[in-house]
């Protein structure tokens, strides 16, 4: 493999035809995976692992970033189950639409903008009192970009009585910790 590296106006370009071109003449053949891995493949393997689930539940949750992990539970979704996504992106209203031009499903799934904490990878002391919390009491690591917001806002819906009593919740804990690295100082001065 080769790496190049583009900077930020050609990055914003991967979706141009014409630079797509560009790279076919510069690399020959390639396949281009898209930021986060959001295809219709992606949509696929997320389907086909929650398939193999035998977990009874009402409502599955997961972070999302691109929103391909999302659109794949969605589908797998028997109809009386739902799909609710967090958001760790600000402004992310966008995954609506991205989500749905994935799949065909409407009506069993929404994404809550509410526990971003700032935006991709941004985060708080909050967030990291509340991963230290996490690990004492389930014995299970949180990564700070992406599952410590969705437990987050999970555990603060749950509190805010939003959720029906008896309300049976799978939440997907996606991986992630290798990006905790970056945090380690902050993650340890929490605890």
């Amino acid at each position: 493999m080769q790496l190049h590296f583009v900077d930020r106006q050609t990055y914003r370009l991967k979706h141009e035809h014409d630079y797509l071109e560009q790279l076919r003449l510069q690399h020959g053949d390639f396949y281009l995976i898209p930021e986060g891995g959001s295809n219709h493949l992606a949509v696929k393997g997320c389907r086909d692992w929650l398939h193999n689930i035998d977990e009874e539940f009402d409502l599955i949750t997961c972070a999302c970033g691109t929103g391909a992990t999302l659109a794949g539970f969605i589908e797998a979704l028997k109809p009386q189950q739902n799909a609710l996504g967090f958001a760790v992106l600000k402004n992310a209203d966008f995954l609506n639409t991205d989500i749905a031009n994935l799949i065909d499903v409407e009506d069993n799934w929404s994404i809550n903008l509410d526990y971003h904490f700032g935006g991709y990878a941004k985060t708080s002391n909050g967030l990291f009192e509340f991963m230290h919390w996490f690990k004492q009491q389930f014995d299970i690591e949180l990564d700070a970009v992406y599952t410590a917001k969705m437990f987050y806002g999970l555990f603060e819906l749950i509190r805010s009585g939003h959720f029906k009593p008896g309300t049976h919740i799978l939440a997907v804990h996606t991986g992630g910790l290798q990006g905790n690295d970056g945090f380690r100082m902050k993650i340890t001065n929490n605890r």
